[in-house]
């Protein structure tokens, strides 16, 4: 039960960090829309790496509760 809890604020928080990283991109840009390619600074570098680690957070428990 704790891990279903823990799972749902998990994915929770990930939405929320995956929506305030896409602050510029829409679906152009997926198609070849003005493709700017530069290095993450400042907060967009965190938001990149807090995404990438509540994202392996989330696939831990996910496989965790399938045992």
């Amino acid at each position: 039960m704790l891990i279903l809890i823990l799972q749902i604020i998990t994915a929770l928080v990930l939405i929320t960090v995956i929506i305030l990283q896409s602050k510029g991109t829409g679906l152009g840009a997926g198609f070849g829309g003005n493709s700017n390619y530069h290095t993450k600074r400042g907060v967009e570098k965190s938001l990149f790496y807090l995404t990438i680690g509540v994202s392996l957070l989330f696939i831990g428990l996910a496989i965790l509760s399938a045992l």
